[in-house]
């Protein structure tokens, strides 16, 4: 029971600390243009709508009523199919974005850089958190979530680099290069990490 509890104050919290997140992104777009920072926006709103989706499917599997266990695997698999189709739509979306932006003035990028930093530190401890807690219960739901954020830590690192280099080195091509390279690491990764859940859901079932 305490380890559903931690699961669900996890992923609660994950769901508050997620969604400030494309609401800063998307205003530091109205002085910003950075391909990595449009892909950034589509990859946050994406990951944040997948969050609230397993927030509330573990909320319902983990009820003390919920002894159906043919009910509990429909939801967790419907709820891991949603997350990683989230993954794969916004990694095709930034594909399509880092090819076809070609703005050379990048503008403001800072509201998103601060983000980004922040993001690696956070969602390096939720990865930790998510990985402990589905190790002392296995959970289809932590499961993923816990490769969600590995996910969001490595590309938010990604989006550091990227949108540092604009600040740093502004309207050069060590600067373009890098903004462009970035949105597609962060596209791959992210749309690698939707297909193999997606993979591993179906097979499950």
């Amino acid at each position: 029971m305490s380890n559903k509890k931690s699961g669900a104050r996890t992923l609660l919290w994950s769901v508050l600390m997620s969604s400030p997140g494309p609401l800063v992104v998307g205003l530091g777009l109205l002085s910003g243009r950075s391909s990595t920072q449009i892909a950034d926006f589509v990859r946050r709103s994406a990951e944040l709508l997948a969050i609230i989706m397993s927030f509330v499917v573990y909320k319902l599997t983990t009820r003390d009523d919920m002894c159906n266990e043919a009910k509990k695997q429909r939801l967790e698999y419907a709820s891991n199919i949603f997350v990683g189709a989230m993954m794969c739509i916004g990694g095709i979306f930034m594909i399509l974005l880092a090819f076809m932006n070609d703005n050379a003035d990048k503008g403001n990028v800072i509201p998103s850089l601060a983000i980004a930093i922040m993001g690696v530190i956070a969602n390096f401890i939720f990865w930790r958190k998510y990985t402990h807690l589905n190790k002392i219960e296995p959970n289809a739901i932590l499961m993923v979530q816990s490769r969600l954020y590995r996910a969001k830590t490595l590309v938010d690192g990604c989006v550091t680099i990227a949108l540092l280099s604009v600040v740093v080195a502004p309207a050069t091509q060590i600067s373009f290069y890098l903004d462009f390279i970035g949105s597609l690491i962060v596209a791959v990764y992210l749309a690698w990490c939707g297909i193999r859940t997606i993979y591993e859901a179906l097979n499950v079932k």
